[in-house]
């Protein structure tokens, strides 16, 4: 008999149906990628249950419902703690997921937890301050330009061309604005100049292993050099990804995103996000446990078929590697 698998995911055409902004439902998932990860799933042998968002998923455990294993990209709409929602609930009934357990989920969405954890292992991040009030901003004693954006948000919600600021001046107005609009601290921390990767890592503790980078870059029509929300949402058109040549500065790279990987405890599958600093020198920057997957545009994708790995053959390292923590019944 053909293991379960269940599907949970946030879908952007619902919450849009709903009357929810285009920024606010910005990492939530297309239907070709449910589809995508579907389709993979099938082709590796298993059933599939498509369960959607943490209120379905919890009518259905209500119900009686159970799954050999639940494949989990759902993003949560509310709160700093939103992604660790589904793992949570599913940890409650005993019922096995793919990525990161809930912990992991909740610590990495607050950047400044996530880069507090990193520090301790010795790991190299830009310094910084967490702004929860207006007030708070007196208190920066970094050098400046800084970079202030939402602590706990992703897609590049709530970075825009003004996130790098020059002076005290600049950082008040743009961190009023964005403690204002999303209601959440800023972070605040010392600007990295340098060259940007975001690096794949497939696996769960020793076994984690590095997939492969890309060097992520804007092009020269884009009018800035900042990874923005709008530069995300139009990547086709503003941004470059490229493999980068090997170099002692890659490998150093992808070893501080390994073992930023490991400190923070992620399982199966992620990517770390790390960017050159003023002296050349690679810094963390943060991790997302819960990667995109979407077949053609999302990074980890793209780092796998860049590596000649099909999009199939991904999924299935994902799931083996969840898989192993499942108890035999």
């Amino acid at each position: 008999m053909k293991q379960t698998v269940g599907l949970t995911y946030d879908l952007r055409s619902e919450y849009l149906a709903l009357g929810y902004p285009e920024e606010e439902v910005a990492e939530f998932d297309a239907d070709v990628t449910i589809a995508g990860i579907e389709g993979a799933i099938r082709e590796l042998g298993f059933e599939t249950d498509r369960i959607g968002h943490i209120r379905a998923l919890a009518q259905r455990l209500v119900a009686g419902d159970r799954w050999d294993l639940v494949f989990n990209i759902a993003e949560g709409l509310k709160g700093r703690s939103r992604e660790a929602q589904v793992p949570a609930l599913l940890e409650a009934y005993d019922v096995p997921c793919t990525f990161s357990d809930p912990l992991v989920c909740a610590v990495t969405l607050d950047k400044a937890v996530a880069k507090r954890i990193v520090q301790s292992f010795g790991l190299r991040t830009p310094g910084f301050h967490v702004a929860q009030r207006e007030t708070d901003l007196d208190l920066v004693r970094l050098p400046y330009p800084l970079f202030a954006k939402p602590i706990a948000e992703g897609t590049g919600k709530g970075i825009d061309r003004l996130s790098c600021v020059k002076d005290p001046a600049e950082l008040r107005a743009v961190c009023t604005t964005l403690l204002a609009k999303f209601r959440q601290p800023v972070l605040i921390e010392e600007y990295l100049p340098g060259r940007e990767f975001t690096v794949g890592i497939l696996g769960t503790s020793a076994e984690a292993r590095v997939l492969g980078t890309l060097e992520v870059a804007m092009r020269p029509h884009a009018g800035t050099v900042i990874y923005t929300y709008e530069m995300k949402e139009k990547c086709d058109d503003y941004v470059d990804y490229s493999r980068p040549e090997r170099t002692a500065v890659v490998e150093a790279v992808e070893t501080l995103a390994l073992e930023s990987y490991r400190a923070l405890e992620l399982r199966d599958g992620g990517r770390v996000d790390v960017r050159l600093d003023r002296d050349g020198q690679p810094a963390f920057m943060e991790v997302n446990p819960l990667p995109g997957l979407n077949p053609v545009h999302s990074d980890l994708p793209m780092i796998a078929r860049q590596e000649g790995m099909a999009f199939r053959d991904l999924i299935g390292a994902i799931v083996n590697s969840a898989l192993k923590r499942v108890a035999p019944r």
